[in-house]
């Protein structure tokens, strides 16, 4: 049964967030009246493409700035999305502010073909792309995997999100963390403008949440060839979910340095994450026969001592040289050490009806170190009526993980999702079981990636017929190692050519169709103790993707439709008892997107994902045919921004998101009821003694609609997880 929960420090009524966008839309006027008759257009700050290591640079954005026209495709480099045969896009850092996105996943809450969940047994994010998971971890930043936090990546970091959907073990290499089967994500780094940026912003929320942040940069030299950009920000307070408690301090450091051949680059950043009493995943339990109704999206039923804190500091160094009027090398080279700590009290809910279920007290130690680099050539070159942009790459990636924790899952507490039950800390029972030591973990796993490429571009019929062709040999030295002892426990030590075969066709200027066949990459898993061949690691796990699409560029207005059919691996037990990849996850489905400013002062950002992902050959009855854990069949986004006519600087968005019914249990019993979510915001630019003025206002979940947000995120897992309340956020930015 449910309870009213308590009221949070920050709870506004409707009419209250109302009122607070009507003081938004009625500021505008009050302003004006203190400016009438100053006719002059509003003067705008621009970060143009920079002087990165890169003689590419930023693709530029696309009509109506909130995408680019293009974005990075691997070691391809930054293509044009018209003249590349994968679907991509590109989240500009402009959307990023107006939307009011605090990390990686509040940026893709505006992508049709995404969807955002959370990591098994803590808060990291996780993103459903085409139906897989790929967790935080297996972001990259500029190219290069696992330099960012593994949890939580605050966008004050980066200046674009790249979306490629798609596999792509020829453009990326394998994902350390064995995601990217279906898609992967890149950050791009903050470099200096070509004009002097100096911008403070404030901003404030539900819960008493409140932000502070800083955003300078200088370009130096002869034609400003050396660039420093410097972010630094503190979030603090609560949020809308009752007594949940969040802070965030970060600090990073972008240079670059160019001359006519050579162009170099180098990052440097720490951020530090603290959660308290941050809700957690609800897991069904054994005896859950249904699936219960999502609590009150400001229900907390997170224990009061729990909590979860991140602490990491990354630097990269990228260099580029101009060996010959048509030969670049490149390399880059990153680090990343970070620290984790929590004590968690997950919820496992044993009836579905009353919400009754249990705890147990969980805590965690965990220490990263992350070594990466990449070496490269690239150029281009004439035979006879072809052309060819040919690329040879290497890369290798370490990453040393320690772990130490203790578990209790013999000592329960019993609670309620509706009406929670908070306990005191609870000492470890002497049946605890315990991994390692708490205070000094050894290294409990030990990653090593390396890879080599190689790819061609070739040009024909007047460049208007493209043809990618590429190879790229990976190899996984995976070692673990015994938490107590520090032995080495098991070695996986296996490799893989992953190949690639792209066309692309210019219809037209405005027209493209493509079709691709690429392959994902991820380490196959070993048969557990209950197999005849238990121990047996078995090879790597190879997904199949084909896929033809069209991309539509109006000029004003760009779209595209991608067809795509993806077969992944599925490790199953037969019947003589032998554990093997015989099964298979087939997800087929259709993506629909659109972008751009349809007409003068009215922008569009949306679309919509069908997706059927299917497991076949399972060897059981009960799950043959049923779908793919947490993948809905249908997801859509429609997001609209609207320059209000008279009300010069004054625009209103909107953001509707659709997520449709999944399942969460491999035999489809346990239903999870889809979802609807509306979002507004209104921003305002204007001047103030010579100072542009950037206010912003958002409400998120107008109606307050309760939902499980989403449902999994780590393969075969089927925990839910809530979905975020009404939230309430106010900001303000001068650049001076």
């Amino acid at each position: 049964m449910h309870v009213t929960t308590r009221t949070p420090l920050f709870a506004p009524t409707p009419a209250a967030l109302a009122a607070a966008l009507l003081c938004m839309f009625a500021l505008p006027a009050a302003l004006a009246q203190s400016t009438a008759g100053n006719d002059k257009t509003l003067s705008t700050v621009t970060v143009n493409a920079s002087a990165d290591a890169s003689a590419q640079g930023l693709s530029p954005a696309y009509a109506g700035g909130q995408v680019a026209r293009g974005g990075r495709v691997g070691i391809l480099g930054t293509r044009d999305a018209m003249e590349t045969p994968f679907s991509t896009i590109s989240y500009t850092n402009e959307l990023i502010q107006d939307r009011h996105a605090r990390s990686v996943g509040d940026v893709l809450q505006n992508d049709p073909t995404v969807r955002v969940a959370r990591g098994f047994g803590n808060f990291q994010e996780s993103y459903f792309i085409r139906g897989f998971i790929l967790g935080s971890d297996d972001t990259a930043y500029n190219g290069l995997y696992g330099l960012l936090p593994r949890q939580y990546i605050a966008t004050e970091l980066f200046e674009r999100v790249e979306v490629l959907r798609g596999a792509s073990s020829f453009l990326n290499g394998a994902n350390p963390g064995g995601g990217g089967l279906g898609g992967a994500i890149n950050l791009l780094p903050k470099r200096a403008p070509n004009e002097p940026l100096n911008r403070v912003s404030l901003g404030a929320g539900s819960g008493g949440h409140s932000d502070v942040a800083a955003d300078i940069a200088r370009r130096f030299g002869p034609d400003g060839n050396t660039g420093i950009r410097v972010n630094v920000a503190s979030h603090n307070g609560g949020t809308a979910i009752d007594d949940e408690k969040a802070r965030l301090g970060l600090a990073a450091v972008g240079l670059d340095w160019r001359s006519r051949d050579v162009r170099l680059s180098g990052d440097i950043g720490w951020q530090d994450h603290k959660l308290k009493r941050t809700r957690t995943n609800v897991t069904l339990g054994a005896t859950a026969t249904s699936v219960p109704t999502a609590p009150d999206g400001d229900t907390n039923f997170a224990q009061p001592w729990s909590f979860s804190n991140e602490r990491d500091t990354f630097g990269t160094l990228r260099g580029e040289w101009d060996i010959h009027a048509n030969i670049t090398a490149w390399a880059a080279a990153g680090a990343r050490s970070g620290t984790e700590s929590n004590s968690l009290a997950n919820l496992s809910v044993a009836n579905g009806s009353t919400g009754a279920g249990t705890t147990y007290r969980f805590d965690n130690n965990r220490k990263d170190n992350v070594n990466t680099g990449e070496l490269g050539l690239r150029g281009t070159l004439q035979t006879g009526g072809v052309g060819h942009e040919w690329v040879l790459a290497a890369s290798s990636f370490t990453l040393d993980k320690k772990n130490a924790y203790v578990m209790d899952f013999n000592n329960t507490q019993a609670t309620n999702l509706y009406n929670p039950v908070f306990t005191a800390l609870p000492g470890y029972s002497a049946r605890a079981l315990y991994g390692g030591a708490m205070g000094n973990p050894l290294t409990t796993g030990r990653i090593k990636l390396s890879s080599v490429a190689l790819g061609d571009t070739l040009s024909m019929l007047d460049k208007r017929l493209l043809l990618t062709l590429g190879l790229r040999h990976q190899k996984f030295d995976i070692a673990n190692f015994n938490y107590n002892t520090g032995i080495q426990t098991d070695r996986y030590d296996q490799s893989r050519t992953s190949p690639l075969l792209g066309a692309l066709y210019k219809i037209d200027k405005s027209l493209s169709v493509y079709a691709n066949y690429a392959e994902g990459l991820s380490q196959g898993e070993t048969a557990p103790s209950t197999a005849a061949n238990r121990g047996t690691m078995l090879a790597p796990y190879v997904s199949k993707q084909k896929e033809i699409g069209v991309k539509y560029d109006g000029g004003r207005v760009g779209g595209s439709v991608a067809l795509f059919s993806t077969d992944k691996p599925r490790s199953v037990v037969d019947a003589a008892g032998i554990f093997g990849a015989n099964g298979k996850d087939r997800h087929q489905g259709l993506e629909l997107a659109v972008q751009g400013e349809a007409v003068s002062g009215l922008r569009v950002l949306g679309g919509a994902t069908w997706l059927e992902a299917k497991q076949q050959r399972t060897g059981s009855a009960l799950t043959e045919g049923q779908r793919v854990i947490g993948v809905p069949k249908l997801q859509a986004n429609l997001g609209l921004e609207w320059d209000v006519p008279g009300v010069r600087g004054l625009a209103l968005d909107g953001r509707l998101v659709h997520t449709g019914s999944s399942y969460a249990n491999a035999t489809n019993t346990l239903r999870v009821a889809g979802w609807n979510r509306l979002d507004l915001g209104a921003r305002y630019l204007t001047e103030v003694g010579g100072k542009l003025l950037t206010l912003r206002a958002r409400i998120d979940n107008v109606t307050n609609k309760s939902h499980w947000a989403s449902v999994g995120g780590y393969p075969g897992s089927g925990y839910l997880v809530v979905g975020a309340p009404r939230a309430f956020t106010l900001s303000a930015s001068v650049d001076f």
